[in-house]
């Protein structure tokens, strides 16, 4: 029996993973190792370890490694810390394989941790760009760590092999969020406005939106434009998810509970859950903000996205998205576009570049080739691409 160990450090993560992670665990070839760490343990971001919990899947360990701050050198600190829990963690349970998705600077350590326990790394989700975030970098570092790769389509794959990664073991089985919105059991309107407290039957949007952690200094002025924009549509709905722990992003959290506290249309929770919160993008006009989830689960759900500044420049992007600045009456118009009957119709025609909802089953038969059939060798040669420099 060979032991997985994946780590999953935040609500979206999770449920990205989430079927993935089940697959593992019903596996009879296969012991997984299930850490969990980062805001799931965090009452301030929802403690949504009650989640996996309630999911009923088996919990190896819980690590905390979150300080509360959202500084600069607060989340430096936090990194240290999962650097220390991760290597005496990687000692303890010595896993075959160590599985993580993403770009969260959580990650970063953690995979540092496997490198020098020799524990070979599948990461999920790279390849891609992000140029407003610092995501940008920590995702590339990742990649270089890691000796199996599952991009979520054959660009970000490419970029993964531009990277030096040999193309042998750079895998194209889609973006692991199509398949959570192809499986996900929807639930109705008329429940789902019981189970979250708010009023769905009137016309609403959701909102995401995190710090642009390049532009840290631009966080306060971002969220106000925005909700300036918003209080401009008294007669649509907002359903506000808060952000993660990143960078300066109580202030975007304590922006939206004063904003909420004097708009009665207007509804933030801490965290939906993935269940009710993608029931209620399902259900909505559009999303608004600079989530990942307005450019891979809204365009599967083929409603429109408006996205907001360079949070997610550089990712591919299906017809269902409009761009714009994070200036009031650059989103006023978007939003006006969104609800448009002409725009919904293209949103529903719009081409999803993510595939087609089968990421979790390549993935895992991959590990287990590798695993079972004893090709990992960690001595990776560098793939050299031949060009020519003007």
């Amino acid at each position: 029996m060979k032991k997985i160990c994946v780590v999953t450090s935040t609500r979206a993560e999770y449920g990205l993973l989430r079927n993935l992670i089940n697959k593992i665990s019903r596996d009879s070839l296969l012991d997984l190792c299930l850490i969990v760490t980062g805001t799931h343990l965090s009452n301030e971001f929802g403690m949504t370890v009650k989640e996996i919990e309630y999911d009923q899947i088996p919990i190896t360990e819980k690590i905390d490694i979150l300080l509360s701050s959202d500084s600069v050198s607060g989340i430096s600190k936090t990194m240290g810390i999962a650097s220390i829990s991760f290597a005496d963690a990687f000692e303890r349970y010595k896993p075959d394989f160590l599985v993580v998705l993403g770009d969260r600077y959580e990650l970063l350590p953690i995979c540092s941790a496997a490198v020098n326990a020799l524990i070979p790394i599948a990461h999920i989700s790279g390849g891609e760009t992000t140029e407003g975030s610092i995501d940008e970098v920590v995702r590339h570092c990742i990649t270089k760590m890691s000796y199996l790769h599952f991009p979520a389509c054959e660009t970000y794959r490419k970029r993964i092999i531009q990277l030096g990664e040999s193309p042998e073991r750079v895998y194209n089985f889609g973006d692991i969020g199509v398949e959570l919105v192809t499986n996900i059991k929807i639930i109705e309107k008329s429940i789902l406005q019981d189970m979250i407290g708010f009023n769905l039957e009137k016309p609403y949007a959701c909102v995401t939106f995190h710090p642009s952690t390049f532009e840290n200094k631009s966080s306060e002025s971002q969220i106000d434009e925005l909700l300036n924009a918003i209080s401009c549509f008294p007669n649509l709905n907002f359903i506000f998810t808060k952000g993660n722990a990143d960078a300066n992003g109580r202030i975007i959290n304590d922006k939206i509970d004063e904003f909420i506290s004097k708009n009665k249309n207007c509804a933030s929770f801490k965290s939906l859950g993935v269940d009710r919160y993608l029931s209620c993008l399902k259900q909505s006009e559009f999303i608004i903000g600079n989530s990942s989830s307005g450019i891979v689960e809204a365009p599967a759900f083929k409603i429109p996205t408006v996205n907001i500044g360079d949070r997610q420049k550089g990712r591919l992007q299906a017809e269902s998205i409009i761009n714009c600045n994070p200036k009031k009456d650059d989103i006023v118009k978007a939003i006006r576009i969104a609800v448009s009957e002409e725009f919904k119709q293209k949103a529903k025609k719009a081409v999803n570049p993510y595939g087609k909802g089968e990421t979790s089953e390549g993935v895992l038969t991959t590990i287990k080739e590798y695993l079972f059939e004893n090709k990992i060798n960690l001595k990776k040669s560098f793939f050299d691409i031949e060009f020519e420099v003007e």
